[in-house]
């Protein structure tokens, strides 16, 4: 279900994305600047809805770390990825900048929600959980009689 709403999340950045750049290439903006200042607006865009619809049920530590981490993975993939492809697809081969734009969009995703789900929208806490469940002894290894009895008394 995450997937679907990073994906409907993630449509909507391109309309704003796509947006962006065709108003900023209409008035004479450089392709690779307007690329830059589309992308960004797209990704505060993607984080504000990631944050309070995609991960909403993830709770965390502070909204501006996460926003961080977000700039960090998401941003520079999509800026790194999109610039890289627009040089690639427009400089190179001519291709129309909004649709070389939408095939760059596309490139970067599956990145951008692994990045997501695995360290920006992390639960607070979760690396803790996830420890203390692979410590636990049933877990861990087989466990002995005698220890597993003993946990049982001590909860």
């Amino acid at each position: 279900m995450r997937v679907i709403k990073f994906s409907a999340v993630g449509a909507i950045g391109v309309v704003v994305q796509v947006a962006a750049l065709t108003a900023l290439t209409h008035v004479r903006v450089h392709y690779l600047v307007a690329t830059v200042w589309a992308v960004e607006a797209a990704v505060l865009h993607n984080f504000c809805w990631h944050q309070y619809f995609t991960w909403r049920d993830r709770e965390a530590a502070s909204v501006w770390s996460r926003l961080a981490r977000f700039h960090l993975s998401n941003a520079l993939i999509s800026l790194v990825g999109n610039v890289a492809i627009m040089r690639l697809l427009v400089g190179v081969f001519g291709m129309q900048a909004v649709v070389a734009n939408l095939f760059s969009v596309a490139t970067c995703a599956a990145v951008n929600y692994l990045a997501s789900d695995h360290w920006v929208f992390e639960a607070s806490g979760r690396r803790e959980d996830e420890a203390r469940v692979l410590s636990s002894p049933a877990v861990a290894g087989r466990a002995s009689a005698p220890a597993c009895a003993a946990q049982r008394e001590h909860r």
